[in-house]
């Protein structure tokens, strides 16, 4: 297993959003502890970092190469709410590029996870047990079912969403049992 999956970035990220971004900086100098002659590279076409695409948006693509092993990933030029935008200009070139050095850097196990919609990383996961089980079972409406939710850690949280879910759904459905 890559030494890079192992590491929890959630003290590192930042949510815009409904999506959770990684300080590429720090995604960059944890790489650096691993392989210090690690290197990344940002593609250019005809000279620009860009692939323009028909109808105006554009792509970046960049390459991370960590102990020998590279990987390279493709991003379009997105505003703020993840829409691809039409002729970008530089700060939004430059911004597609370090996104993508980071999605890059998660290529090769750095807070992979993230891109999976998962909250821990595989070094961190719990897995459900009958005592939180029952405390959701017990649950008799929909404020009290949020209260348990927001006390537990969110190592627990994530170990047991599907019974949180289920229990909502019940909940709502009007069964209190």
């Amino acid at each position: 297993m890559s030494d890079l999956l192992k590491i929890n970035v959630n003290d590192h990220t930042e949510r815009k959003g409904n999506l959770t971004y990684l300080s590429w900086a720090w995604a960059w100098a944890e790489v650096l502890k691993i392989d210090p002659s690690a290197r990344w590279t940002a593609h250019e076409w005809d000279s620009s970092p860009v692939m323009v695409l028909g109808n105006g948006t554009a792509m970046v693509k960049v390459s991370v190469e960590i102990k020998g092993d590279i990987k390279t990933c493709i991003l379009p030029v997105m505003d703020n709410r993840n829409k691809a935008i039409v002729d970008p200009d530089a700060f939004a070139v430059n911004s597609a590029i370090m996104r993508c050095l980071t999605k890059t850097i998660a290529m090769h196990g750095l807070g992979l996870y993230i891109y999976a919609g998962e909250d821990l990383p595989e070094a961190e996961k719990v897995e459900p047990n009958a005592e939180v089980l029952a405390q959701i079972a017990a649950v008799t409406d929909a404020a009290a079912l949020v209260a348990l939710f927001k006390s537990l850690d969110a190592s627990i949280r994530a170990a047991h969403m599907d019974a949180f879910s289920a229990r909502k759904k019940k909940l709502s459905d009007g069964g209190a049992a």
